[in-house]
């Protein structure tokens, strides 16, 4: 039974925020066992005192690399490969040398997946702040893992199973055209080949969980989607013939809809998924019904990389007060792709 499962990195992320928490409970948790063979990786230090915040009672072996780990073994084995001193740095705090710690481990963690050492990963959030603070200026996890994934066709994807607010068979993803960047770059950054892989993105995505015949609404850019040309033209010159592009592969896409409309319509089981045009218009509908369990998913990768939806909270980090739902639904959601 334990040979079959597949080995899932999981790194801690940022230190200072919730990461090592959220994994220390999730490796307490029934359901993460059951599906995955998991490896840490970050500072075995701050893993260890995560673990005893949690009451986490396990013992802890360290490797140096992937190939040292004994996937058969009980004990949790932690491979830590930065070389960034994390020990003394408070919590809920801003630090460079978190920003560069994480950055390391996500890395190492990611080239560790595409050359087959591991089967997937799931990331505990990382903060922008300390990136940029430790000179890595990458806007978060989705452009780095692109960049050494070596993509450029990719996208977030926010998913939510089916249950008591998504009524699709198949639950709901949503993903976006755009992501990190500001609201006054949106428009520029849209493009007809941009929207069109969104949406086939989705369309793949959904047929990898199981749905057969993926329904994709695509939300308008400005409101009332336009009111035909009244507040702005990227509905009939750059989105519409988008859409049409996706319908021509064969791809069940309608739009643009208004996102206000169109989200609700997808809530209640018309569509499976969303493409987005930026960051908050997916995001905020999602995490207002389902913060603690919408999982994050990186499309176009040549690897399986899901996190949960939130981030560090560095205002209840190291309090014992943060959940693990989201996280341990992230990594059932990457065994699943696993298996898919």
């Amino acid at each position: 039974m334990t040979r079959s499962l597949p080995k899932i990195a999981l790194t801690m992320g940022d230190v200072t925020g919730i990461g090592p928490e959220v994994v220390a409970r999730a490796l307490n948790d029934r359901r993460l066992q059951e599906c995955c063979r998991p490896v840490v990786v970050g500072h075995p230090e701050i893993l260890q005192r995560a673990m005893a915040l949690t009451g986490l009672e396990a013992t802890l072996t360290v490797v140096s690399s992937p190939a040292d780990i004994d996937w058969d073994s009980s004990r949790i084995a932690c491979w830590n490969p930065s070389t960034v001193e994390l020990t003394l740095i408070p919590a809920g705090v801003t630090d460079p040398r978190a920003g560069r710690a994480a950055y390391d481990c996500l890395v190492a963690a990611t080239h560790a997946v595409l050359q087959g050492d591991m089967d997937a990963l799931t990331t505990a959030p990382l903060n922008k702040a300390a990136l940029h603070a430790a000179g890595l200026h990458f806007p978060g996890h989705t452009e780095i893992l692109a960049a050494e994934g070596g993509v450029t066709e990719f996208a977030m994807l926010l998913h939510l199973p089916p249950g008591e607010w998504i009524q699709g068979i198949s639950g709901l993803g949503v993903a976006h055209v755009t992501l990190h960047t500001a609201i006054r770059h949106v428009p520029a950054l849209l493009t007809v080949p941009r929207i069109r892989e969104t949406v086939e993105l989705i369309d793949h995505f959904l047929k990898r969980i199981g749905c057969k015949t993926p329904r994709i609404g695509v939300c308008a850019l400005n409101p009332h989607a336009g009111e035909e040309g009244l507040f702005g033209d990227e509905e009939s010159t750059l989105i519409s013939p988008a859409v049409e592009a996706a319908q021509k592969r064969g791809i069940l896409a309608s739009g643009p809809l208004p996102a206000d409309a169109l989200l609700r319509r997808a809530i209640h089981g018309e569509f499976d998924g969303v493409a987005a045009m930026y960051h908050d218009q997916g995001h905020i509908a999602l995490k207002l019904i389902g913060f603690e369990h919408a999982v994050n998913v990186t499309l176009g990768l040549p690897m399986i990389r899901t996190s949960p939806s939130h981030g560090t909270a560095f205002d209840i980090a190291w309090k014992g007060l943060a959940r693990a739902d989201g996280f341990i639904a992230a990594v059932r959601t990457a065994a699943l792709l696993v298996h898919s």
